[in-house]
Order: C-alpha cells, then structure tokens, then sequence
C-alpha cells in the first residue's frame, strides 16, 4: 500500500539553546514508511555516530523509522522552512507541507 499524506509537527518558534523535536507520520503505508527531512527544500543527512557521517556542523539526530528530527540544541542557523516525505517503495513518495521554524 502506498503511503498516504504524512502529518508534520514542526514548532513555528524555538528558543536558542532548546531541545526540539519535529515529527512526521503516516499510518497508511505498507510495509512502513521510511522518513526524509528536508530543510529549505535540501535533503537533511541522516547523522550516525560514527564515520564519515559525523561532521560537526549537524545539530540533530534524524531516524528514519520513526521520523523524528531532533535538534539537541537549536541555534539561529536551524530556522528555516521543513517538510518531510513519506516513502515505502511503492508508488509515489507523499510529503506534508511546509513549515517555518523561527529560531
């Protein structure tokens, strides 16, 4: 079954130095969905701890699975416009719409 239109929570606002967490989630979706944020329209990376994937410059941890997008520490620089897309591999990938995050 292909994943339906996911639902986003993303806070308009955040304080600097806060812990924020943005979700998304569909129910439809079979097998389950996997979860991609995008933040200004670019793909966000999925950070792991260890490897090439840890570069200093990523504030968050991302998971795929649960779509969560969780800033440990949010800084100015983490505002932006976000949006996430739902996909399963069968028929078209669905995302929710924008939302701004004011830092």
């Amino acid at each position: 079954v292909a994943p339906t239109t996911p639902v986003c929570v993303v806070p308009s606002s955040a304080m600097t130095g806060t812990v924020v967490q943005l979700s998304c989630k569909e129910t439809e979706g079979s097998p389950p969905s996997e979860y991609q944020w995008y933040k200004n329209g670019v793909a966000l990376l999925e950070k792991t701890g260890t490897g090439s994937a840890r570069t200093p410059n990523i504030t968050y941890t991302m998971n795929k699975k649960s779509g969560t997008l969780l800033f440990n520490t949010v800084t100015k620089n983490d505002t932006g416009e976000y949006f996430c897309e739902a996909s399963n591999g069968i028929g078209l990938s669905q995302r929710c719409s924008v939302k701004r995050m004011q830092v």
